[in-house]
């Protein structure tokens, strides 16, 4: 592959993916990389969540420091993969996503790294979680991180079963209706410096409100929470990670950095039980933000420790040790 320096720069490059054409046209996703100076046959692949994209460059920090190389991927439609013919964050049915992810662990595959873990942020989360069901047996990766995987929509019961059914069922047949996007105003001001975080990105690829979504959106994210639902069975370990609670603060508060502004995190716990593993570990942070990295220092800290150690544990009895891996031909 042809990397070129990334955004990010320091030590960071990118590669374009060229992917078939969809229903919007030319489609690409991105592979962001920074190879560990030491050799190493591990590597963690970082999925991002909606209305995001990879800037997190603290998880490749910490995972550089363990002897892993890193990868990110930017899903099409967005982030650097966003082409002018593009609605942002659009999809209609979220396996459109598994070609990205078959591309990249094929490219991971033939730079030589055999213990690959799948780390998934949100929606992130969810999708890796049905990619790992949806490639049993033909699974090219070893383990699973879900960082508060978005495994249901944080509404009211009555909303789920009335209001996102009825929206799914129209974005089924008209994909293409706009709808706007309901979750906390007050998250992005929480996370970037123009606000009151710490953290420094693109505020057109993550902006404070996220652009309105499609129909199709909806359906396609209801899809998949309705197979988490009935029930899924994955081969690799799962590490599932959460706040310890959610909040709903009406006005900017401090309350904002103390727990998950995005999504209910009861919600996760519960259709975690969904989720057929080999080995399976559920943790809560108190003090977590939605996403947990970028949460404040000691949290994140005993995010990254609670990872690492877990990962120790289980690398002996799950992580395959043998020759570099062919690449992927799903």
């Amino acid at each position: 592959m042809q990397y070129v320096e990334d955004i990010l720069k320091n030590g960071f490059e990118q590669t374009t993916i060229f992917q078939p054409d969809d229903y919007e046209g030319k489609v690409t996703s991105t592979l962001i990389r920074k190879r560990n100076t030491v050799s190493s046959a591990k590597a963690v692949l970082c999925i991002h969540g909606f209305n995001d994209y990879f800037f997190q460059e603290i998880i490749a920090d910490e995972f550089l420091k363990k002897g892993f190389h890193f990868y990110a991927l930017d899903l099409r439609k967005y982030g650097r993969s966003i082409l002018k013919n593009h609605k942002q964050n659009n999809v209609r049915d979220l396996t459109e996503y598994y070609e990205d992810i078959d591309s990249a662990l094929a490219i991971i595959n033939e730079e030589e790294c055999r213990e690959i873990v799948l780390f998934g942020h949100s929606t992130g989360g969810l999708l890796i979680t049905l990619y790992a069901s949806e490639r049993k047996g033909n699974e090219y990766f070893d383990a699973l991180v879900c960082n508060s995987p978005f495994f249901d929509f944080n509404v009211s019961w009555i909303q789920k079963k009335v209001g996102i059914s009825l929206l799914s069922f129209l974005g089924s047949i008209n994909p293409n209706i706009s709808l706007p996007v309901s979750f906390s105003k007050f998250y992005g001001k929480s996370l970037h410096k123009s606000g009151f975080g710490e953290w420094d990105y693109n505020l057109q690829w993550k902006p404070h409100v996220a652009p309105s979504i499609n129909a199709g959106w909806i359906h396609a994210i209801h899809k998949g929470h309705s197979k988490i639902s009935h029930g899924v069975s994955i081969n690799k370990p799962i590490l599932i990670l959460h706040s310890s609670i959610s909040v709903y603060p009406s006005k900017w508060s401090e309350e904002m950095f103390e727990g998950d502004a995005i999504l209910n995190v009861n919600d996760i716990v519960e259709k975690a039980k969904c989720i057929n593993s080999p080995n399976q570990k559920i943790i809560g942070f108190k003090g977590g933000m939605h996403d947990l990295v970028l949460s404040r220092k000691p949290v994140r800290d005993m995010v990254f420790e609670s990872i690492f150690e877990w990962l120790d544990k289980i690398e002996n009895n799950f992580f395959e040790k043998k020759e570099t891996k062919k690449a992927v031909t799903l």
